[in-house]
């Protein structure tokens, strides 16, 4: 039979099937052997019978922390007072899901928080991330934010006191023990349970995911460039085509720096983030 993996505890493997019957199964030996974990979004083949994972089926891409495969989506919440907006935290989180063929989409929670000139300003840069082609909605927006979940598997980040666990009560008041349940399982405080788990919400499954942000960059300089889409537009327009948009003269990138066509937090940030995989040595 086949099905997705839909919680790991213990190397215990729950499989849901397309008709939503449940199977625990455990991993076979030949795995291990060949160095392959099962993770939970994975879509298996298995013996209903004896209660074995047959064999994994290709995934279109798989996250360390959490160990969730498949992903369609990443909600980034992200607040902007207690604790302030970080914009670094915000395009380190985006240029890191895209690496990682995820789509990204963005949640401002705590706008109300704001003073008239703040709230303005938060604005302007909610209206900059649109225009790139980003999903953007503000935590009060649940009637949009419940139509995103459909048919896909969604995790959500941010930093910690962003809200994450609020929002998915407020979306759904029965969340409340899951909710629960699954920041306990995945680490958060003194807790270490190792489970993992997606549950169902609003016909797609969802996984809450603390201590995501904190993962680093496993690319390379160009990598990183190639996730920051205002770049696409004017890479072409640049003295040399490899152009890495940092010292190099000639460079239409920095000149729209300059004018204000591109963000200039957006581009300060990405210059750290060159800075952090040179130190981290990654040349490939």
């Amino acid at each position: 039979m086949q099905g997705r993996i839909i919680k790991n505890i213990s190397n215990d493997y729950t499989v849901q099937t397309s008709s939503n019957e449940r199977y625990v199964c455990k991993s076979r030996g030949k795995f291990r052997n060949m160095k392959i974990t099962p993770l939970v979004g994975d879509e298996v083949l298995f013996d209903e019978k004896q209660s074995y994972i047959l064999e994994i089926l290709p995934r279109k891409n798989e996250l360390k922390r959490p160990p969730v495969s498949n992903i369609d989506q990443v909600v980034i919440l992200t607040s902007v007072k207690h604790p302030d907006f970080s914009s670094y935290l915000l395009d380190k989180l985006i240029t890191i899901i895209e690496y990682h063929s995820i789509e990204p989409i963005i949640c401002f929670t705590k706008l109300d928080l704001l003073e008239e000139k703040e709230r303005q300003a938060m604005r302007t840069l909610i209206t900059y991330y649109q225009k790139l082609g980003y999903q953007v909605y503000e935590n009060t927006e649940t009637e949009k934010i419940k139509k995103i979940f459909q048919d896909k598997i969604t995790v959500f980040t941010g930093q910690s006191g962003a809200g994450k666990s609020t929002l998915l009560n407020h979306l759904d008041v029965n969340l409340e023990l899951k909710t629960g349940e699954i920041s306990l399982a995945l680490g958060r405080g003194r807790h270490t349970t190792r489970h993992v788990e997606l549950i169902p919400l609003f016909g797609g499954l969802v996984a809450d995911t603390p201590g995501f942000s904190s993962i680093d960059f496993d690319m390379n300089q160009a990598c990183v460039r190639d996730q920051f889409r205002e770049f696409e537009k004017y890479k072409e327009e640049c003295k040399y085509k490899d152009c890495m948009h940092v010292k190099e003269d000639h460079c239409k990138i920095k000149e729209k720096v300059e004018d204000g066509t591109i963000l200039k937090s957006r581009y300060e940030n990405y210059l750290q983030f060159i800075r952090e995989v040179e130190d981290y040595g990654r040349f490939y």
